[in-house]
């Protein structure tokens, strides 16, 4: 009988906290569950130079914040963050923009290494490179001449490419003990002409066989916030690590490099729904028993520049992303999906809806490409207008969802109100709350706080 947990990660020390934790990711380390890591857009509470992650060492019941990551900004915390755990050893990894540098006026992206989550020494910087965008870590760990190796893969999209194809992987084959900056190498992966650059998310979905896809949308046109894109994947059957890197998968019309999953899609960058931005959703994942079956999902303006739907968007391949199934899931007015696949072939889909007035929070699980109903939970649901936004991002460009063995694990932003009717699938909270009455508490737990955006942790246990 499986069970869903959904945890309020603000820890009772940051009772009084207000800031607007979007934009959040997760790390699960795969030899020990229990030790996760998750960050958001949170700041140091005690206004110091390093920027927090999240730690919970029993399975995401409770947390604790730990400012070790370089580059905080006082009262911003870092800029865009995700991190990874390798698959043995314990080593995290992350991706950064360093938030003093946004201050300053500058896209800093950092790779940054540390040994474990024990560790409360700031991470070592392994790559610090300017005009980049949005890092997405992915971290692995293979065996090399008897020893163990992690291989690490960052996607970004990267500005400082001297073309207009901006989709990039940072990949580095012994990021685990080599010095920085640990054999990280950029490598682009767009192969086609652009309009200026490609979208800003770049994903990564790593297989344990080696065989690793990256996800992107190619930026075919654009006319002021206006933009036609294709979705495109790219595969590399060699762990990225080859004389050739991404180059194993060629369009089956144009013979290019990168097949396109979806052409012609339009999206109107920027466009505002529920208070939260729109124009930079993707995610993709493969089937850790079989690496050939991939899944891509994506949200686009359905009508074109005269349509008024928002859509997320879901396409399947089961030949290693050679051919692609028409949409096998769509929803409407429907942003930040995230995919994973347990070790049953079960599909996971996350997503956050506006509806009603309200941001709804839900995963679905598959195990037939929703040709049956899916198992279908709300994590959370609140009213999209409160609290008023501060600067964007909202709630966050991206969740993310992971699975270990037959385990989902995930994170979400939302409105933190109290209401037991918010969370139909039950919510445990440290920050101090008073849930008969709605209300936010501080540390004296009589003092009144108002409703903010905090980052939320769950767990669906086989």
């Amino acid at each position: 009988m499986s069970t869903l947990e959904v945890v309020n990660i603000t820890p009772v020390a940051l009772s009084g906290d207000v800031s607007q934790d979007g934009e959040p990711s997760i790390a699960v380390n795969p030899e020990r569950p229990n030790e996760i890591v998750a960050t958001a857009f949170t700041p140091d509470p005690m206004g110091g130079p390093l920027a927090p992650v999240y730690v919970s060492t029993n399975g995401g019941d409770t947390w604790t914040l730990r400012s070790i990551v370089p580059g905080g900004a006082d009262g911003l915390g870092t800029g865009d963050i995700s991190v990874g755990f390798a698959s043995t050893g314990g080593a995290l990894y992350a991706g950064i923009l360093n938030g003093q540098a946004a201050v300053d006026g500058i896209t800093r992206m950092q790779i940054l290494r540390s040994t474990g989550i024990g560790s409360t020494a700031p991470m070592a910087i392994l790559v610090s490179r300017d005009q980049e965008d949005q890092p997405w870590v992915v971290a692995g760990s293979v065996r090399v001449n008897g020893g163990t190796r992690d291989r690490v893969y960052v996607g970004n999209n990267d500005f400082g490419q001297s073309t207009s194809r901006t989709a990039t992987v940072d990949v580095s084959d012994d990021a685990r003990t080599a010095p920085a900056p640990a054999g990280f190498t950029p490598t682009p992966i767009e192969a086609r002409p652009t309009s200026g650059q490609d979208g800003p998310p770049v994903r990564i979905a790593l297989h344990p066989d080696g065989t690793v896809y990256a996800a992107f949308q190619s930026w075919q046109a654009r006319s002021g916030s206006n933009v036609t894109f294709d979705v495109v994947v790219t595969r590399d059957d060699n762990g990225g690590v080859g004389p050739s890197r991404f180059q194993d998968l060629t369009d089956t019309v144009d013979h290019t490099v990168g097949q396109r999953v979806a052409t012609g899609r339009f999206v109107k960058f920027n466009a505002i729904m529920g208070q939260e931005r729109l124009g930079s959703d993707l995610s993709i994942a493969v089937d850790p028993t079989d690496s050939g079956s991939v899944w891509v999902a994506w949200c686009d303006r359905v009508g074109g520049l005269t349509g008024t739907d928002y859509t997320l968007h879901v396409r399947h391949s089961t030949d290693h992303g050679q051919h692609w199934s028409s949409d096998v899931r769509t929803i409407t007015d429907a942003k930040n999906p995230a995919l994973a696949v347990n070790s049953d072939s079960l599909t996971g889909l996350a997503y956050q809806q506006f509806t009603h007035a309200q941001w709804v929070t839900a995963i679905e699980l598959t195990a037939d490409d929703w040709q049956s109903p899916a198992e279908h939970q709300v994590l959370h649901q609140a009213l999209a207008n409160v609290p008023q936004r501060q600067g964007l991002p909202f709630l966050g460009d991206y969740m993310r969802l992971l699975t270990i063995g037959r385990d989902f694990y995930g994170v979400f932003s939302g409105n933190n109100t109290p209401d037991h009717a918010n969370f139909p699938a039950g919510v445990s909270y440290q920050r101090h709350a008073d849930f008969v009455h709605h209300q936010l508490l501080d540390l004296d737990n009589v003092t009144r706080v108002p409703p903010s955006i905090d980052p939320f942790f769950f767990h669906r246990a086989a």
